[in-house]
């Protein structure tokens, strides 16, 4: 954790610039030992991608496989993801500036909330639509992260456990039967703890099918890319993160879709 740490003190030298997200984030929360990367929410603003671009370039950072780290294409949902070496071990770092099923507005109160925090990381409500994924192993993480939320609503919204809900309809039925349009499946809490508990899977199948569809999207567009970058990855080994970058952006003009429907 602590190469991270010291990477977003240097992402945010100055200004608030970025939020540590994802898995780091998890184990912030304490419900993570360790995670294998780190990933961050950025400022979409070309000055702070510059400033990112600039602490990596000093680690001696190269791309990997993913979107360049440019205001371009992180406008249109895109990652990027770099590493570099520090005392024999590989740093893996992932950024987005527009992550999925983060609304614009959830984004501009992180920015506010997070400022001045040290470190600054995604709250639990954040969090949990971020591990609403195609991986089964991230809906336990949203159970727990709903046991965590201060708002009565957000720990209906976000509950994975049939015992959860019955008990939060139990204390606060008005607020369970006002949030039915939002989540269908508290429909269910009166049929019994194992009907809740059949629907509370298929709501996980759902939203893991809906993150495999947005994938396949970005996937789709991404496949000339994924074909060119083998050959692009070699001539860029070596570089300078600037120059390689330089050419990196200036190739995934003509191949890497700025957009993409999802």
């Amino acid at each position: 954790m602590t190469v991270y740490l010291e990477l977003t003190r240097e992402f945010n030298a100055g200004a608030l610039r970025a939020v540590i997200c994802s898995g780091q984030a998890a184990v912030l929360h304490r419900l993570a030992i360790a995670s294998k990367d780190g990933d961050w929410i950025l400022r979409e603003e070309p000055a702070a991608l510059d400033h990112i671009r600039g602490v990596l370039a000093r680690r001696g950072a190269r791309y990997r496989f993913g979107a360049p780290l440019d205001a371009r294409w992180m406008a249109g949902g895109w990652s990027a993801h770099l590493e570099f070496r520090q005392a024999g071990l590989r740093v893996r770092t992932d950024f987005f500036t527009r992550p999925p099923r983060v609304a614009p507005d959830e984004l501009e109160r992180m920015w506010r909330e997070q400022e001045g925090r040290d470190p600054p990381f995604t709250d639990a409500r954040i969090l949990a639509e971020m591990k609403k994924t195609d991986r089964e192993k991230d809906y336990p993480f949203i159970g727990e992260l709903a046991r965590r939320m201060q708002d009565p609503r957000d720990r209906v919204l976000y509950a994975r456990s049939a015992g959860d809900l019955i008990e939060l309809a139990r204390r606060s039925p008005a607020l369970v039967r006002g949030l039915l349009a939002e989540r269908p499946l508290l429909a269910r809490i009166g049929a019994g703890r194992r009907a809740l508990a059949e629907a509370i899977q298929l709501e996980m199948l759902d939203l893991m099918e809906q993150n495999e569809s947005r994938l396949a999207a970005y996937r789709e567009a991404s496949s000339a890319w994924a074909e060119l970058w083998p050959a692009l990855a070699r001539e860029l080994d070596g570089l300078p993160l600037p120059e390689a970058h330089a050419r990196m952006t200036a190739r995934a003009e003509d191949v890497l879709p700025r957009e993409v429907r999802t």
